[in-house]
This record gives C-alpha cells, sequence and structure tokens, in this order.
C-alpha cells in the first residue's frame, strides 16, 4: 500500500479522485483485504457505505481477484431486496480511482441506518424469537439472489447492520472473487451462531469477536450445549448450516428460512399461552403446567379476594364522606368549626387566586428522548431510549471515531423533552466511560441551534454515577446532554456510553 493511501484512509481522508469523505470505519475483511467505511458522496450530498479493496497495482494477482469482486458487486447491482443495501457504483484504478491511491478497486452502496451487528451482539447473545425475526429478512434476500444466479458475500459479521425497524441487512456488498453460493450459506449459519452465542463460527472473523469452541473432531459445538435454553431445532440448524457433509448438512438457504419460520410460529402460538402460577391443592403433578383455560381458584384465593374488595369498598366510602364535607363546607358561609380563620394567599399578580401548588422535587421522567447531530449523521439513533429506560445494564453508545472531536464534528448529545416545562437541580449520568466531558444545556425546542442552547452545567464523567449540579435556569421543556470530549481507549479509538440518565426536579 501506498504512502498517499495510509494517509487517506482514516477519517476526514477523501478517495475516489476527491468523491468521498471517509467518516467512519466500520470494520475490516482481511480475506480479501477489504475495508469497509461510512463516508460522504460530495457530489450527491449524501451518505454511502464503501467496500475498499487494498492492494498494489503491480500485483497482478491481487489486482484480478480485486477486479473479479467489482464485477460481480456490479452484476448484483440488479438485484433489489430490503435485506440488501443497493449498489449504486463500482470504481477501478483510472475509472473513478487514481492509480496512486493504492486501491484495487471500490463498491459503493447506499448507506444502511441503523446500528452495526456487532454493537446488538456486545450486549450478550439473543433469545431465540428476537435472533429468528432479525435473520429472515437477510435470509429471503440470499434466497433470492441465488435464484437470480447471483452470490451476495454475506459471510462477515461486520459486513452487517441492523436496520431501525429491526432487520439484517447486507449493508457493504462484495463477493470475494471464489466465493459461491454455498458461503452465503454458511455465512448465514454464522450470523445465527453468532446471535445465539457471541461467537463467530468461520475463518477469517473479527479479531474481537470470540471463536466459537470447537469438539475433538473439529466440528463447532452447538448453541444449546453453550445456552441450553435455546431449541434444539434453532441451534442445530446453525451447525449443520456450517458442515460441507452431503450428509447431514444445510445446503441453501431455503432450508434454513424453513426452521426459521417455524420457530417464529412456535414463539407466536407461546405468546398466546399464559403460564399457570399456582396450582390447586388437588394437583400431584409438580412440572411447570401451562394452559389456555383460567386456572381455578381455591377458598384461600377466594377469601384474599373477597377481603380485598371489602378494603376497597370502604376506602370509596370514606373517599365519598371526604369529599361531601369538603363541599358542604365551600358553600357553607360559616367558618368550620374546630378551624382558624380562612387565609387566602394572594400572590403578585394572581386576581386574588391562591397559587397553584409547585410540582415536588425530585426525579422526572422525560417523554421523548433522541440523539442530537448537528450534521445530520447521529450516532445510533435506535438506542438512545436506552438511556433513559431505568435499566443499567442497557446503554447508548456513540460511534467510534478515530479523531477526536472537533475534527470530523463538535460533538454528539441526546437531547429530552419533557411533557411540561421543568426547572431542574440536577441530573446525574451512569456510565463507564471516564473521561468524558460532558455540558448541559437547556433549548427553546428539539431542533434548537446548538449556538441557541445555554450552558447550566459542565462535569468529566468518572466510571460510574457522575451527579452534575446544574446552575440556575428558567424551567425548560427541553434539555441537552452535549459530549464535546469523548473516551480515549488508546489505538485511534474515541468512543463514549451512557447506562442511564437520572434527571432531578429542583423544589
Amino acid at each position: 500500500m501506498s504512502s498517499g493511501v495510509s494517509a487517506a484512509l482514516v477519517p476526514g481522508g477523501v478517495i475516489g479522485n476527491g468523491r468521498y469523505r471517509l467518516l467512519a470505519k466500520s470494520g475490516a475483511d482481511d480475506r480479501s483485504r477489504a475495508e469497509l467505511w461510512r463516508a460522504r458522496d460530495g457530489q450527491l450530498n449524501r451518505d454511502v457505505a464503501l467496500t475498499v479493496l487494498l492492494g498494489d497495482l503491480a500485483d497482478n494477482d491481487a489486482a484480478a481477484r480485486a477486479r473479479r469482486t467489482v464485477e460481480r458487486a456490479m452484476h448484483a447491482a440488479s438485484f433489489t431486496h430490503p435485506g440488501v443495501s443497493r449498489v449504486i457504483d463500482v470504481l477501478t484504478p483510472g475509472t473513478g480511482i487514481r492509480p496512486d491511491e493504492g486501491i484495487l478497486g471500490m463498491v459503493i452502496a447506499e448507506w444502511t441506518q441503523g446500528t452495526d451487528l456487532m454493537d446488538l451482539i456486545a450486549e450478550g447473545p439473543l433469545p431465540a424469537g428476537a435472533a429468528t425475526r432479525l435473520l429472515e429478512p437477510l435470509g429471503a434476500a440470499i434466497e433470492g439472489a441465488h435464484h437470480a444466479g447471483l452470490v451476495l458475500g454475506a459471510d462477515h459479521p461486520q459486513r452487517i447492520r441492523v436496520t431501525s425497524d429491526g432487520r439484517l441487512r447486507l449493508a457493504f456488498p462484495g463477493p470475494r472473487p471464489d466465493a459461491i453460493a454455498r458461503d452465503d450459506v454458511k455465512g448465514l449459519g454464522a450470523i445465527l451462531y453468532l446471535l445465539l452465542t457471541g461467537r463467530w463460527a468461520l475463518p477469517g472473523g473479527p479479531s474481537s469477536v470470540p471463536v466459537a469452541p470447537t469438539g475433538p473432531d473439529g466440528s463447532v459445538v452447538a448453541p444449546n450445549a453453550l445456552h441450553p435454553y435455546l431449541p434444539h431445532e434453532l441451534s442445530s440448524v446453525a451447525v449443520r448450516s456450517l458442515e460441507d457433509t452431503s450428509v447431514g448438512g444445510i445446503r441453501t438457504s431455503a432450508a434454513i428460512l424453513q426452521v426459521l419460520d417455524q420457530i417464529a410460529a412456535e414463539e407466536a402460538e407461546t405468546a398466546l399461552i399464559a403460564p399457570v402460577s399456582s396450582r390447586s391443592r388437588d394437583d400431584d403433578d409438580d412440572a411447570v403446567v401451562w394452559t389456555t383455560q383460567r386456572p381455578r381458584q381455591d377458598k384461600q384465593q377466594k377469601k384474599k379476594l373477597w377481603i380485598s374488595v371489602g378494603v376497597l369498598a370502604l376506602a370509596t366510602l370514606t373517599v365519598i364522606v371526604w369529599l361531601s364535607v369538603q363541599i358542604v363546607g365551600f358553600f357553607s358561609d360559616e367558618p368550620s368549626r374546630g378551624g382558624g380563620p380562612t387565609v387566602v394567599i394572594n400572590q403578585p399578580g394572581s386576581n386574588g387566586q391562591s397559587a397553584p401548588a409547585a410540582p415536588p422535587a425530585g426525579p422526572v421522567q422525560p417523554g421523548r428522548i433522541g440523539v442530537y447531530d448537528v450534521t445530520n449523521q447521529p450516532d445510533n439513533a435506535n438506542q438512545a431510549s436506552r438511556a433513559v429506560d431505568n435499566n443499567a445494564s442497557t446503554f447508548w453508545r456513540t460511534d467510534n471515531y478515530f479523531q477526536p472531536f472537533p475534527t470530523l464534528k463538535p460533538g454528539i448529545g441526546l437531547m429530552a423533552s419533557f411533557a411540561e416545562p421543568v426547572r431542574l437541580a440536577s441530573i446525574t449520568i451512569t456510565s463507564p466511560s471516564k473521561g468524558t466531558h460532558v455540558e448541559i444545556r437547556v433549548a427553546s425546542a428539539l431542533d434548537s441551534p446548538l449556538e441557541e442552547t445555554k450552558k447550566i452545567g459542565v462535569a468529566d464523567l468518572s466510571d460510574g454515577q457522575t451527579q452534575i449540579q446544574l446552575n440556575e435556569h428558567d424551567p425548560t421543556g427541553h434539555v441537552l446532554i452535549w459530549i464535546t470530549q469523548l473516551t480515549n481507549s488508546g489505538g485511534g479509538k474515541n468512543q463514549s456510553e451512557i447506562r442511564e440518565i437520572l434527571y432531578t426536579r429542583a423544589q
């Protein structure tokens, strides 16, 4: 690779005769010396997905392989399916790529909004039902492409993204020159294995993902051997898709889709069946019982029910009596017997009316929250709600930036909106991203320009909880947590994570 390319293949670098500005690297497929990038098309002013094939132009074998990949991607441009990003263009040296760039080919596809597959599994393996729902659209795309005589190259996890509506999609097309339809099927099985176990079962996967364990005979250990709660059929299809044997191996995506449909149907049926939480005294079976009938209530349950009804009736009667006394006292000219003189508190400008009670101090939940980005390229927008779901095991995370802010953008943030204007005393952020610098700002609207927001607090996050005391401010309906410095983990990794945000109302 030439020194010019080493300098260009970084966020902010420009390649493709100056047309594509690199924004963020999504991964790398080392088997074909391909880097996967999100980039900005300067001519059409839109984001695109780039599969950049690297190598020395003097290496005839490498150049031929890259040329074959580009040709196969160009043939696949005629195939359209929601499970595959549409190929927009392909470039080769001399046709959109300068010979001195050290790039042997480039596949340009439409950008897939959503999140990386690797970020999805970072939180742990998925339940069987979720895995099947995610995988079905990609499986259908592979089946359709094979019927059209095409190979997609869906056999590397960093080529896959999760769309905002919850589908797996081949976001970086460009099959290896020697890839065959069988590789797509094995890739589908490996992705299913990854969703169920968090491990990758094919050669050439990302170094950051654990390798699937193998048995004494070298075969991949079944997912349900690692997680016994997984359905046997789903576990079996993941392993059989990876086997090259003619007996027992699954060789078509149609066979995988059949099992996925079966699991999805069983999940739908199970969702309609309620578990019995308690048994009648005459039940002798100790196993968990599943039924579509209403469970019988024993005498003790009925007794508890009648006591509850009696207490509720008494409470209702007490409320009615209290309301009656208040209404009579309101319309009476005489002061109530045991009370002092009636006092009416007048606030300036209240016209003699009593002032409404101020909302109590304490936690307040926003009505909605979203990613605020002045460049219109929000990071993981579909994960924003995880920061306020009262579950510290889920999180919103920024993209990984090879260069710190403000190289590509001045910052990134989360904008919370409240049902009514609030005045906050503090904000507590739970995060493992020590050193992340945040500013707390109030805004008049969701889309207020940054320069029109007002800063009311700043902090550097610690590993854990960080409470940020806020300056006095007028009640507001929109509060922005604005990140201006990400946590630097070394090696060109600048990324921050927010697990939970607690907003505390002032008195």
